[in-house]
């Protein structure tokens, strides 16, 4: 468990504050900030400050100590959080989202990566290759996705310019099997046009700093940003080392995504396509538009797979069909030509991104899931979408980006605040009404059918004739001039900070925030003429051609005029607020320190601000008012019910919740309880806890008590075919018997009539029941003690072995095997030896002894010397006897493929290596008994070993033995000689003798 928090860091729950006051709020929040304590608990909520900074806490030891922990054992963390909502998915089997919302440069980013690299690093302990390459695609994705979807704004180095919303898919296991990703509203302006200090997307500077001269030179591209129109304005700010290590990192996502090296290629063939249709001029000379310098249109017909001719019409002209079926060309004036380039390079850059994303789903998502096969698949979502925006100069992208967040803080008060509220109204549950603001207002202010302000928009782009902005701004002051939240110039004419015919505000839940008409009818519409589109899909390159399926159509075809960017992306919100309302959420709201990046600074009134407007001091209200916990009485008794002996393994009382009392009632938890009409609500995380301890006790007991029953089940129908088979097999014995004897008596009924008398009738096989043998051998085999059958298993191992081909090999003896362990054998010696055993059990992990005696070994150069040999059933030792039996080599058992040994009484063995390099050893027979054949001994060991792995062939030599030394071969013989007080070895012609004493 890591160590909780000091006093000196404050409160770690704004729920524990003395007072409910935004400055006590304040206060706490800026004294964590200053003392390196980023995130702040409000319950289950997590408060995050962007510290603008490397923290070393998102490492290996912290993922370890917040896993499978609550939420109060630990430090406010993302991974507490992000572990609650796997363990709420898991033991409930319940979907489950986070939701991280705050202003651009919060660090909404930072948290979602952060949050994905944990839920990744607790799941799949198993290490399935299948499970680990789902989780490396959906880590992958993160950095292919920022590099086409971030940019640098003047608020955030890392800006997220689209909506992500990602589904991560687990099995019944908690193991991730999928997922799915979805986007809202890339800001495709920012391919054209920046504002004063921002970039273009990541992707272009990746790549023009990143490229290879071999790729740049391939696409027709410089080394240097500054170079080309959409990319000069964010050159000054480019970090020539940041952008070509993050290139190198999305060339490796790519491809352990599964894009193909020719998709990898298109994605930045596109790429540079849309960097030299920045750079294509037009000129006109009063009738006609001509483009300046064809050599770029040229680069771009062979980057797209077009013709050079077809991209040059579709700049120039336009293909319309008039009301007749006729199909004319429209030349373009030159700001038509601009413009209509401009559109073509936005479109072209957003089905870029659209396919990037639904390619990189074609991988993750779930194929083929069978509930009943494989249990309920259940989700984790992860929201990470755009901050609310206030820059000096707010478009269109500003308006949809900061209704998308009056739509998630209306789904925050939905859930936190009303409907918690609501339910307490509902089950009973005494409670003091907390007010706070509802936002409700300025989403139908937006969205409303025919009077909200996206309905007056679509009304403009669909009206004939030539209505322009100005125009729809007058439609909007007629229309909403009574709504307290929407002003205007004209509504207000004192408010000088706006202008006529340009402006007007929206008094924001964040703030009010004065919007540009300018350009808002031109983006809500889709402008991109039909040529483009036909031209994109006639290309052969087939990703291209994936791109643009509308593109198939002809101009009389096209009819129907599509729906608007606004009521488009109205549509994606409303639907991804119902995803996020069916799955039990878990808030993580970011807040930003200041406007510098600084990690020191903390603006109290910048950060006052936003805790205002995310509704933070209401959630603290509620929270300390409400309960942490809640659930019908159902579900709770199904849980604990092995908690309590009056409920387990059935209750007996008139309702669960009597029983769900009784459980609560034994547990001591009467005053932390509130019982409502349908559910028990908890109200400290602690008790819960609690009672989850004790069921995580209890529940291996109860596994284990199943696995008695269930083994006991086995074992009684194991036993009762066993009886079953022993029943058959005696019925069958005692036919083959009866048979037997039946044959004997048809064959020998006669044979009084005979004249021999029956000699020459032939008996019958007997049954092998009837084997005096077999039965014999029984009747001995039983009365062997346990304790002697090693021994006897070695003998009958040696004797298979030798054959009878070895007069003598001490079958007559009681073999010890372990003779240096033998005090009477070596009794000088034996302690020493004993020790060094013992070292070597607890290095090598050998579980027996084979074989230890004293031998005289030879080696390649005729030099003979007394040695300790120690065979394991792991290693076979050469000994050092003089020197406390010090380990002089070590070969694995493995090593020997066999042995060899003389027909006569000499104790001399040949060990055969894989490697050709054999051991040549004479054992010597003991001090005491000086006559005893070790060599059956060691023979029956090793065979009685191997055996049971793989055949270890014993060869008896009659005249000279063969081996091999360091790959040479060499034979031995032996010779008798007199006066030889032992065995010892002397070098010859092609080999070595063994001399033997006479007697």
């Amino acid at each position: 468990m890591a160590e909780l928090e000091g006093l000196e860091f404050g409160k770690s729950d704004f729920v524990l504050l003395d007072e409910v006051t935004m400055e006590q709020f304040m206060e706490n929040l800026k004294l964590r900030f200053e003392k390196g304590r980023i995130y702040t608990y409000i319950g289950e909520v997590v408060v995050s400050v962007n510290p603008y900074r490397q923290m070393d806490i998102y490492g290996k030891d912290t993922i370890d100590a917040y896993r499978g922990r609550e939420l109060y054992e630990n430090p406010p963390h993302l991974y507490a959080v992000s572990d609650a909502a796997y363990k709420a998915m898991k033991r409930r089997a319940k979907d489950t989202c986070i939701v991280i919302s705050g202003e651009s440069g919060a660090g909404k980013t930072e948290a979602s990566k952060y949050i994905m690299q944990y839920i990744a690093a607790i799941t799949n302990p198993s290490q399935r290759v299948e499970v680990e390459s789902v989780k490396n695609v959906l880590l992958k994705s993160n950095c292919v996705l920022e590099a086409f979807g971030n940019a640098k704004t003047n608020r955030n180095d890392n800006s997220s310019r689209f909506g992500k919303y990602m589904d991560i898919n687990f099995n019944f296991n908690g193991e991730p099997t999928g997922g799915h990703i979805n986007n809202y509203l890339l800001e495709k302006s920012r391919v054209v046009q920046q504002h004063d200090g921002e970039r273009n997307f990541h992707s272009f500077y990746q790549l023009l700093r990143g490229g290879s001269d071999e790729m740049l030179e391939s696409l027709h591209l410089q080394n240097d940003p500054a170079a080309y129109i959409y990319t000069k304005e964010g050159a000054a700010t480019a970090t020539s080392s940041n952008d070509r290590s993050s290139h190198r990192a999305v060339m490796s996502a790519l491809e352990v995504i599964g894009f193909s090296p020719e998709e990898i290629n298109s994605i930045y063939q596109i790429l540079a396509s849309i960097l030299l249709l920045g750079d294509v001029r037009f000129e006109s000379d009063g009738e006609s538009v001509q483009i300046l310098g064809l050599e770029a249109v040229g680069h771009v017909s062979e980057l797209t797979a077009t013709e050079a001719d077809s991209v040059c019409k579709s700049l120039l002209f336009r293909t319309v069909a008039t009301g007749g079926g006729d199909v004319i060309e429209k030349g373009h004036s030159e700001q038509d030509a601009c413009f209509g380039r401009d559109a073509f390079v936005k479109a072209l850059y957003e089905r870029l991104f659209g396919w990037i994303v639904s390619r990189i789903n074609s991988v993750i998502e779930v194929k083929d899931y069978d509930p009943a096969l494989h249990g309920k698949n259940t989700v984790i979502g992860v929201l990470d979408i755009y901050g609310f925006e206030i820059f000096d100069n707010n478009s269109f992208e500003q308006f949809c980006i900061n209704y998308c967040n009056e739509k998630l803080q209306q789904l925050f008060i939905e859930l936190i605040l009303r409907q918690e509220q609501g339910e307490y109204q509902r089950e009973g549950i005494t409670w003091q009404h907390i007010d706070y603001f509802n936002n409700q207002i300025i989403v139908d202010l937006v969205e409303q059918p025919h009077k909200g302000i996206i309905s007056i928009l679509d009304e403009a782009c669909l009206s004939v004739g030539k209505v322009t902005d100005t125009v729809c701004l007058e439609s909007m002051g007629t229309k909403l001039a009574q709504h307290p939240h929407y002003t205007s110039r004209k509504l207000s004419p004192t408010d000088k900070t706006m202008d006529f015919q340009k402006h007007f505000r929206i008094r924001h839940y964040a703030g009010d925030v004065t919007y540009s008409i300018e350009g808002f009818l031109d983006k809500n519409k889709d402008l991109l003429f039909q040529d483009f589109k036909r031209l994109m899909y006639n290309s052969a390159n087939q990703v291209l051609k994936e791109m643009w399926p509308d593109g198939q159509l002809s101009i009389t075809e096209v009819t129907k005029r599509p729906l608007t960017a606004a009521t488009l992306f109205k549509n994606s919100i409303v639907a991804l607020v119902d995803k996020l309302g069916c799955k039990e959420p878990y808030y993580v709201r970011c807040i930003k320190p200041n406007e510098m990046k600084s990690p020191v600074l903390f603006d109290d009134a910048r950060c006052q601000h936003q805790v205002a407007y995310l509704g933070l001091m209401e959630n603290v209200m509620v929270r300390r008012a409400g309960f942490a916990y809640r659930q019908h009485y159902a579900r709770v008794l199904q849980r604990y019910k092995m908690t309590c002996e009056y409920t387990w393994p059935n209750h007996l009382m008139g309702s669960d919740r009597e029983a769900v009392e009784a459980i609560v009632t034994q547990h001591g938890f009467q005053d932390d309880v509130a019982y409502g009409h349908t559910k028990l609500f908890v109200r400290t995380p602690r008790s819960l806890f609690t009672l989850e301890q004790e069921r995580a006790a209890l529940i291996p007991i109860l596994v284990l008590f199943l696995q008695k029953v269930w083994r006991g089940a086995l074992a009684r129908r194991r036993c009762r075919r066993m009886r079953a088979i022993y029943a058959i097999m005696g019925c069958y014995k005692r036919y083959k018997v009866k048979a037997h004897f039946r044959e004997v008596e048809r064959r020998f009924a006669n044979v009084r009539n005979l004249a021999d008398y029956g000699k020459s009738v032939e008996w019958p096989t007997p049954p092998v029941a009837l084997f005096f043998d077999r039965w014999w051998a029984r009747q001995i085999v039983k009365n062997i003690p346990p304790s002697d059958m090693l021994e006897v298993r070695a003998k009958v191992a040696a004797l298979t072995a030798l054959s009878g081909d070895r007069k003598d090999w001490g079958v007559s003896r009681a073999w010890e095997r372990n003779y240096l362990a033998n005090v009477r054998d070596c009794p000088q010696t034996s302690s020493g030896f004993a020790r060094v055993t013992k070292e070597l059990r607890n290095k090598d992990e050998y579980s027996q002894v084979l074989f230890s005696g004293f031998c005289r070994k030879v080696n390649r150069f005729n030099k003979s010397t007394d040695r300790g040999l120690l065979i394991t059933d792991k290693c076979v030792y050469k000994l050092e006897p003089k020197k406390q039996y010090k380990v002089l080599k070590r070969l694995p058992l493995d090593a020997f493929t066999g042995l060899s040994v003389t027909a006569g009484v000499d104790q001399m063995v040949a060990l055969h290596t894989s490697c050709q390099d054999d051991i040549l050893l004479c054992l010597q027979r003991g001090e005491l008994c000086t006559n005893q054949d070790r060599v059956g001994e060691l023979v029956g060991a090793l065979v009685d070993h191997f055996t049971r792995k793989v055949h270890f062939p014993v060869k008896v030599c009659r005249s000279a033995l063969q081996l091999h030394m360091r790959g040479k071969p060499k034979s031995v013989t032996v010779e008798t000689k007199p006066g030889q007080t032992g065995a010892d070895f002397k070098k010859s012609r092609d080999g070595f003798v063994l001399l033997v004493p006479a007697n």
